[in-house]
């Protein structure tokens, strides 16, 4: 899996999903229940992962987006 984007954004995160979602790419959200151990702070960034063989086509969707500055390198 690669990491696509790091956040602690919910806002952004949604986006995020509903764009993957309706363009069918299975993703995963990873540290996305640790505000249980953080206490609901929302200091722990999520990380939206993809699978590798998806990453470029997932890369450009967030790009064509406007959401390029939020890509991880």
């Amino acid at each position: 899996m690669i990491e696509l984007v790091r956040t602690n954004d919910l806002v952004m995160i949604s986006v995020i999903e509903g764009i993957l979602r309706q363009q069918r790419i299975a993703f995963f959200i990873a540290d996305q229940h640790m505000s249980a151990t953080e206490g609901s702070v929302g200091f722990l960034p999520r990380r939206i992962m993809v699978d590798a063989d998806e990453a470029a086509r997932a890369r450009r969707l967030l790009q064509d987006a406007g959401l390029a500055a939020e890509l991880r390198e």
